[in-house]
């Protein structure tokens, strides 16, 4: 498990965050692409997590699964001044970077730790949503078609055609393997815990070609998303890349 972001003692430098932002504030200063002075300053940064004025910023879920753009949020607030607000938003709400940048480009520039991290949150937190939300859809239109009485809610149906569990079952069980208080609330650092989860809980309970045909189905769903919203520009789904749903964290 990944408790920190390491790199090779021979590249490791004593960065702090502080020292960080000031290097890509100077960078973008002195005419530096911000997106490329941004994706240098995350390929520098070490910090798993960290409390920022009221803030609490968890940028690894379950010390594995990399949230760049939570990092990227953390650095551009920092520079906002010198971008453009609509690009700022067009990386942080839609996921797509002001030029066309490639999947290998992209990893080369963050690392492959820290990209492998990302491939871990894409499929773990963003595609499993996905997955929800294709379920939720197919459950909805069942409902409309009176396929079956509606005296269960959406969630709880989803939930255990998915994984087999109601909600609160699944969340009360993960919880008590973190040793975390129970409660009827639910923050976004504890729900993309949560996701990563069940994630990690379908590879381990769903027969193999289940995972696969509903890792897909996420995908797809995904996919289908991200076409609705993406102009010309990159955006940072990396659907291209095919993963090994073995070499996933178990």
């Amino acid at each position: 498990m990944v408790t920190e972001f390491r790199a090779p003692e021979s590249e490791r430098t004593p960065d702090t965050p502080d020292e960080i932002l000031a290097c890509t504030r100077a960078a973008v200063l002195a005419g530096e692409p911000w997106f490329a002075a941004l994706l240098k300053a995350i390929a520098r940064w070490r910090l798993p997590e960290e409390t920022v004025g009221d803030r609490r910023y968890r940028y690894l879920i379950g010390g594995e699964a990399f949230d760049w753009l939570l990092l990227a949020e953390r650095i551009l607030d920092a520079i906002d001044d010198l971008i453009p607000a609509a690009e700022i938003d067009a990386l942080l709400y839609h996921g797509r970077a002001p030029y066309e940048v490639s999947a290998d480009e992209f990893r080369r520039a963050i690392g492959p730790a820290k990209y492998r991290a990302h491939l871990n949150y894409l499929y773990g937190v963003t595609v499993e949503e996905a997955l929800q939300l294709a379920f939720e859809e197919e459950v909805e239109k069942e409902r409309r078609a009176h396929v079956w009485p509606g005296n269960h809610s959406v969630e709880a149906v989803v939930f255990q055609r998915i994984y087999g569990s109601t909600r609160e079952e699944l969340l009360a069980a993960f919880r008590a393997e973190r040793g975390l208080g129970s409660g009827d609330t639910i923050s976004l650092d504890e729900l993309k815990e949560f996701t990563y989860w069940l994630f990690k809980y379908r590879l381990r309970t769903c027969a193999p070609p289940r995972v696969a045909s509903d890792t897909t189905r996420g995908l797809d769903r995904l996919a289908r998303l991200e076409a609705l919203r993406r102009p010309s520009a990159s955006s940072f789904v990396c659907t291209q890349d095919v993963l090994d749903l073995r070499a996933l964290p178990a």
